[in-house]
């Protein structure tokens, strides 16, 4: 099978080129299963509830978030509606949603695969949730016996602490990718004990701003180191992702395959 993963999607524009181009992109990489990256699709700032419905309308299996899940205050009341919804893991208990799930795939064999997704926050330079690593270690053996395919967004800004936990998780998960960055990382490859690896998928969303924001906006910000309200980005728009290929009798990441793509801005 393969599976397909796309990064952060940002605003407007974001949901817009994948309603325009996400069942060309399934149809032209033959692709089984969809996880997208949410936590930005709202402004640039959280998901909210009309906004992930719109998502979840389209060919997406699974949403998974990061640490602005909860910028829209709407989806603390609302998360539990959506099981396709994935925050991360690590949040104090008691939090609102789940840090991961288990979504059934049927293939053409007929066999059914049992994908586990799970999110999970990084602690450098981010919010200061729980430790990641020690979070995952009571989900290990459960997944372990109940899952076929193991799929880790670590959602983090240092690439040291990613490449850490890519390392933590090989044998163990059948691939590890990176988001929060917006920025495509060139490091993709499969580790020594089997398990897909990138630091970051990047973003879907502008192309023309300074990770999804009017870069007018941030030269000024960063000219003056006076605030100014962030506004979306616009002009030429960008789908950043990877797709998986996955032998079905292995349970293994035969590839992994890089997807950068860029259109013109849409409407």
């Amino acid at each position: 099978m393969n599976i397909l993963i796309l990064g952060d999607i940002y605003g407007r524009p974001g949901r817009n080129i994948l309603k325009e181009k996400l069942p060309q992109l399934i149809t032209q990489y033959e692709i089984d299963f969809t996880i997208v990256n949410g936590e930005n699709a709202s402004g640039g700032n959280g998901l909210t509830t009309k906004n992930a419905k719109q998502l979840l309308s389209l060919p997406i299996d699974v949403i998974t978030m990061g640490n602005h899940v909860w910028q829209q205050k709407e989806l603390l009341e609302t998360i539990a509606d959506f099981p396709q919804i994935i925050r991360p893991l690590n949040y104090p208990d008691p939090c609102p949603g789940k840090g991961y799930d288990i979504f059934e795939y049927q293939l053409k064999t007929e066999e059914t695969k049992k994908i586990a997704v799970v999110n999970l926050s990084g602690q450098i330079f981010m919010p200061a949730l729980d430790n990641p690593f020690n979070a995952m270690l009571p989900l290990m053996e459960q997944l372990k016996n109940s899952a076929d395919l193991i799929i880790i967004d670590f959602h983090a800004e240092a690439t040291s602490e990613k490449i850490a936990f890519g390392y933590y998780m090989d044998g163990f998960a059948t691939a590890v990718y990176g988001t929060h960055t917006h920025v495509q990382t060139a490091d993709e490859r499969i580790l020594a004990k089997g398990t897909a690896y990138i630091t970051d998928i990047g973003m879907t969303g502008p192309l023309d701003g300074v990770i999804g924001v009017d870069k007018e906006i941030i030269l000024e910000t960063m000219l003056t180191k006076r605030p100014k309200r962030f506004e979306t980005a616009t002009g030429s728009v960008q789908i950043n992702g990877i797709i998986l290929a996955i032998d079905d009798i292995e349970n293994k990441v035969t590839k992994i395959t890089r997807l950068y793509e860029t259109f013109e801005e849409t409407k």
